[in-house]
């Protein structure tokens, strides 16, 4: 059967799927796709996997993919981040029978895919993007697709799709979001930009982005012309968000941990999704938001849920008929989370700030972040003020902290280099390299000659004669 391509390949293969599940890594796992597929959502994608240990690393494939083999969770597209021709297809082909296309991820902008060279990253380098694209669309059996994040321009962005489309992207879907709007920075996604990409490609199109409900996706298709909805955080604070629903948060924690006990997936998944579905709640419950951070199994998790489902239902009977109260309704409903932004202060700075100078600035103002805050209940003694921090002594070569006892006045790192270099010694680091040469030459010259192992005659005592009379006797 010939290859699918573009609105054909949408409209039969993906059913003219709407209502699209994002790629999200350790979130959008078996379990959570069968809960959003049973809730509104008409197409899923697996969480981004890392092409190269997916062809080296066979365990990988298995847990992240041939597990998760499942007729009800199709159509099915699989997300690769990779930033080499061969590799890519070498796993899109691992991966092809078991999905309905293969996405290339051009839209991550975390630091480790800065350092792993993939994801937005790779947006500036078109020529590579054409050969990866161009590779696979001629040697898979299934389509490949594009997630793709937008230049501040959007002629650029649209000169951008357009290239994709011609390398042999079948489907594109747009964030309209630049790279650098990530976490508190991140803003509203520009629609005209994914408008502008619509009306300039022949392909279908996705959209995602400043999706909180079914009014938003509703919306979102009609102002840009696009052929389906992508969400990601509406998704994780509201599986049922294309149905138009919000209901009690417990009906879907329930509903997720009765899928995941029948389709298991790591620990660290489930709490994942508690803690998001159960956002509002443990505001207001707090001790319990310790309690499901420390439990260790599937059922002390269930059972934190079903501690906060008890306390909700007691304040529901205490509140009937009242009506909420400030900007958000009730707590115990699935509703969207509104990521908040950098303080109002200093919103004219807000885009040269680094996220460790917001941390630092969070640190200054007695409010830490969550994971400095684990760190504090691990050892209530530990201090984030910088000034109390020790001052260490600079290695004069490379920056790093130096030898308090080293000869060199350098790092370890350093001290090594050059102690190799000059055959010199360093006991502050434990390098002796003078020390093991002069020993090994003292070694080679007071060496003593090996003489020659002498051979037994029949003539000589306990010679040949002696040997065989003994062995006869």
């Amino acid at each position: 059967m010939p290859k699918l391509q573009g609105f054909e390949f949408w409209s039969h293969t993906l059913r003219g799927a709407r209502h699209v599940v994002a790629p999200m890594v350790d979130q959008s796992e078996l379990a959570w796709r069968l809960l959003s597929r049973r809730h509104g959502a008409q197409l899923c994608y697996t969480p981004m996997l890392h092409a190269q240990v997916f062809v080296r690393d066979a365990n990988y494939r298995k847990e992240n993919l041939y597990c998760e083999v499942c007729p009800e969770d199709r159509p099915l597209i699989v997300q690769f981040c990779a930033n080499d021709p061969e590799v890519f297809v070498q796993a899109a082909l691992l991966a092809q029978d078991y999905c309905d296309a293969i996405d290339l991820n051009l839209g991550c902008p975390q630091m480790i895919a800065k350092r792993g060279h993939y994801g937005a990253f790779l947006q500036d380098e078109w020529d590579l993007l054409q050969r990866m694209i161009l590779l696979a669309h001629e040697k898979l059996s299934v389509p490949v697709t594009c997630k793709i994040r937008v230049f501040p321009e959007i002629d650029k962005t649209v000169r951008y799709a357009q290239m994709l489309e011609k390398a042999g992207c079948q489907l594109l879907t747009v964030h309209g979001r630049t790279k650098e709007q990530k976490g508190p920075l991140s803003g509203a996604a520009s629609w005209e930009h994914i408008k502008a990409v619509r009306k300039a490609v022949a392909i279908p199109v996705f959209a995602n982005g400043n999706i909180q409900s079914l009014q938003d996706v509703e919306r979102c298709i009609q102002d840009t012309g696009v052929q389906g909805v992508m969400s990601a955080e509406g998704n994780l604070h509201n599986p049922a968000l294309f149905e138009g629903r919000s209901p009690a948060v417990w009906e879907l924690a329930e509903e997720y941990l009765d899928i995941v006990r029948e389709h298991p997936c790591p620990l660290s998944y489930v709490r994942a999704h508690l803690f998001k579905l159960w956002h509002h709640t443990l505001q207001v419950h707090q001790q319990l938001r310790e309690e499901l951070a420390k439990v260790k199994t599937l059922e002390g998790i269930a059972a934190v849920s079903q501690e906060l489902k008890m306390r909700c239902q007691e304040e529901i009977s205490r509140q009937e008929g009242a009506k909420p109260t400030g900007d958000l309704p009730f707590h115990w409903i699935c509703q969207p989370y509104v990521r908040p932004g950098p303080r109002e202060g200093s919103k004219e700075k807000a885009g040269a700030r680094s996220k460790r100078a917001l941390e630092e600035e969070e640190c200054g103002t007695e409010v830490l972040s969550k994971n400095k805050q684990k760190k504090q209940l691990r050892n209530p003694h530990k201090t984030f003020d910088p000034s109390l921090k020790p001052k260490y002594a600079k290695c004069d070569q490379c920056g790093n902290p130096k030898g308090n006892r080293c000869v060199f006045s350098l790092c370890r790192g350093c001290c090594k280099k050059r102690a190799s270099r000059e055959t010199a010694d360093c006991p502050g680091h434990g390098l002796l390299f003078k020390t093991k040469l002069e020993k090994s030459l003292d070694w080679k010259g007071t060496k003593p000659e090996l003489q020659e192992p002498q051979t037994a005659t029949p003539s000589t005592p306990g010679g040949f004669s002696e040997v065989m009379s003994s062995a006869l006797a």
